[in-house]
């Protein structure tokens, strides 16, 4: 599922990937009023599926780290209003659900995106997070054969 979120640099929310057109994406916004347009390869597009969250250790795939808010808030929207949260509020909250993140590398902004993006997806019901992680571990079970 989050292979097909992107995220476009410039534009706020989260969109779905529609269609592949001619050097460009047919991407519809992820809200009510499901807004289509273009994306062109000159706009900076990644899919959350690409995402990673940086820790003391390694990299967390963005997924694992809404798997671990979704338990953390039981499947709702986040209490904590991420626009008028504190540096202490916002990295509090991701300790809850991501312990060992680095704290030299993450900012107070990208904690503010990853909540606002949670929300989004699970006002919109796209709450499986786990769907990338069956695919691949199918993947992989299947080349050993």
């Amino acid at each position: 599922m989050l292979e097909t979120i992107l995220s476009i640099s410039g534009k706020p929310g989260l969109f779905k990937l529609v269609s592949r057109g001619n050097r460009n994406l047919i991407v519809e916004t992820i809200d009510t009023q499901k807004k289509r347009f273009p994306a062109f390869s000159t706009d900076k597009i990644i899919s959350l599926a690409d995402i990673a969250m940086y820790t003391d250790e390694k990299e967390v795939p963005l997924r694992e780290v809404l798997k671990n808010i979704k338990e953390k808030e039981g499947g709702k929207t986040t209490g904590l209003d991420y626009r008028k949260a504190s540096k202490e509020e916002l990295y509090a909250f991701l300790g809850e659900v991501l312990p060992n993140f680095d704290r030299d590398r993450v900012y107070p902004a990208d904690v503010k995106k990853l909540i606002q993006w949670y929300n989004i997806l699970i006002e919109n019901d796209l709450t499986d997070f786990d769907e990338a992680l069956k695919e691949t571990e199918g993947d992989n079970i299947e080349d050993r054969k």
